[in-house]
């Protein structure tokens, strides 16, 4: 699919739901009941995380419960196509990410058109991937995964959270920098993904940092290397892909999505509400404690994001022939 930057003015039966707590104060027309927030992944991932956080910052601003409604499923298409269905009204919202972008090269064909069919509300942060493996996996460094991974062809299994997602494109891209052949094994979810990680049934996965940090800093994962261009603050130590693989850069990102037609008093008022929480002393340290870099910004902003990470992977995508 092709799609003009133009069209971005015009433009979250879930497997788990939380109602986050709501302050009595500061209602106001809208919201006047709670709002769901659809997210494309099963509970504990970090984009999970991230909704959640958020989603507690908007309940105590808005006076209203922001309801983190799970739809797994379909790399994301399942809850993205929810929200593209819901009425315009402010009270359905779609954890948006790289996934998004994806899908718009790599599914042939979809009952919508992202670009379209969801308004861009508000960019909140970029995070980098992690490329962990488990302790007992004989590589700690990315040189030696690549070593080990070409001395056994077919042999070591890469997790990701499903077809199509951030962690499969970031080992996509990985394979084919490297020359290496390991074998994909999708999850309906990154924790999923992470607990079998964790106990030996794959041996790979470009986890996003929210979702990994924790194991990593208590040993239970080993961290080779961030997928980002520079080093992450919050994993100081640890290289970057791209100083074994020079070029490599793979980050994720989140922000938030509404239905086409959705007024815009009521994008402009969640995107106020976001930069709020974004330069919330407590929330930042918060999110920053994830290993992410905040964006705030305006949803024009965010809509020129998600342009150009349509592009950049929609050539990956196209190089490795890669179709679901």
């Amino acid at each position: 699919m092709s799609f003009s930057r133009r069209h971005f003015h015009h433009l979250v039966a879930g497997a788990a739901t939380l109602p986050i707590a709501a302050s009595p104060a500061n209602a106001q027309a809208w919201p006047s009941r709670p709002v769901r927030w659809i997210v494309g992944y099963a509970p504990g991932g970090g984009n999970d995380i991230v909704a959640r956080l958020m989603g507690q910052w908007f309940a105590d601003r808005l006076g209203q419960p922001f309801v983190i409604e799970n739809r797994p499923g379909a790399a994301t298409n399942i809850a993205a196509e929810s929200v593209v269905n819901a009425a315009p009204d402010g009270y359905t919202l779609l954890l948006v990410g790289q996934p998004n972008a994806i899908n718009a090269t790599a599914y042939a064909t979809l009952p919508f058109n992202f670009i379209r069919d969801i308004a861009p509300v508000a960019g909140l942060m970029t995070v980098p991937n992690v490329m962990v493996v488990n302790p007992a996996f004989p590589a700690a460094s990315v040189v030696e995964f690549i070593a080990y991974a070409k001395a056994n062809p077919g042999k070591v299994n890469m997790a990701s959270a499903g077809t199509g997602s951030a962690a499969h494109l970031a080992g996509e891209l990985f394979m084919s920098m490297t020359g290496i052949s390991i074998v994909h094994v999708p999850y309906r979810g990154q924790a999923l993904a992470i607990a079998d990680l964790l106990s030996g049934q794959v041996q790979v996965l470009f986890a996003t940092s929210p979702a990994s940090i924790e194991f990593v800093r208590t040993g239970k994962l080993r961290a080779l290397a961030v997928t980002t261009a520079v080093r992450a603050e919050a994993l100081a130590d640890l290289p970057t892909v791209g100083d074994s693989v020079p070029g490599y850069e793979a980050s994720a990102w989140y922000g938030i999505g509404a239905p086409r037609k959705t007024p815009a008093e009521i994008i402009d008022r969640l995107n106020k509400e976001a930069n709020a929480g974004l330069a919330d002393d407590k929330l930042k340290v918060r999110l920053a404690d994830l290993g992410g870099t905040l964006i705030p910004g305006t949803p024009a902003d965010f809509g020129r994001l998600i342009a150009d990470e349509t592009e950049k992977w929609g050539k990956v995508i196209r190089a490795a022939n890669i179709k679901f």
